[in-house]
């Protein structure tokens, strides 16, 4: 069976060299159109299943450890980025491998080999060993935030806000009462500066204000989903994260 990749990078040229790198260490692997931007990369993963994923790691949307957070299958992440202080060490023990742009071809055929030695492996675990990253404790807790309805900034205060929700370029920040404003930070960045005894990430594109949720609900499916005081969406829990509603 072809074993195929998914490459997801929001700059042409540096998709364009892993490909070309790729195709020469790896000429039997199937390269499927690269995604844009990290929501791109969470529903081509979702719907199309590859064998491989090679994300990078700040990317329009989600972050490509947002990405991998929520990848449910037995895609394998190979995280790709210019930073090299985003915790080597532990991304290496969560994902397949770790590489540094600009991209060099002896590295990368390290690369393939792992991946041809894990082709045939379970990595159900992935995600579970990802989601073990999660930012530490903030020294003190994000408390307001700058956000924009329209022509106007608004001062948040953080209580207020019953959900993030990444949304293309923008997070939207769901407030009590139904009014909405849009921010630019990225989820990932979010998380790290909100207190995690009350906002939760329960998906790769959502933190939820715990103090704001009405309960929960299973379909059909045994799918789980967040209800919110005072509204009437719902939003998903991804596997990943289901078990921290147990006691719910």
């Amino acid at each position: 069976m072809t074993l195929r990749a998914l490459i997801a990078d929001d700059e042409p040229n540096l998709v364009r060299h892993l490909q070309a790198l790729l195709a020469q260490a790896w000429p039997e692997l199937s390269l499927l159109p690269p995604a844009r931007n990290g929501l791109e990369a969470a529903e081509r993963i979702a719907a199309e299943q590859p064998d491989f994923a090679f994300l990078d790691i700040q990317m329009p949307g989600l972050t490509g450890l947002e990405v991998a957070q929520g990848i449910e299958g037995s895609t394998r992440v190979v995280f790709v980025t210019a930073y090299d202080e985003y915790a080597l060490n532990a991304f290496e023990a969560a994902a397949v491998d770790y590489l540094l742009k600009p991209l060099q071809f002896e590295r990368l055929q390290k690369t393939v080999e792992r991946l041809k030695a894990q082709a045939g492996t379970n990595a159900d675990s992935m995600p579970q060993a990802v989601a073990a990253l999660a930012p530490a404790r903030p020294a003190q807790p994000l408390r307001f935030i700058r956000a924009s309805s329209g022509d106007l900034t608004h001062q948040v205060d953080v209580q207020q806000v019953v959900y993030f929700h990444a949304d293309e370029k923008y997070t939207v920040v769901q407030l009590v009462g139904g009014g909405e404003h849009l921010i630019r930070t990225p989820i990932a960045e979010l998380l790290a500066q909100l207190d995690p005894d009350q906002f939760w990430q329960v998906h790769r594109a959502t933190i939820v204000n715990l103090a704001q949720l009405a309960g929960t609900r299973r379909d059909d499916a045994s799918r789980l989903f967040v209800r919110f005081q005072g509204l009437t969406r719902e939003l998903p829990v991804s596997r990943a994260y289901v078990a921290r509603f147990k006691a719910m």
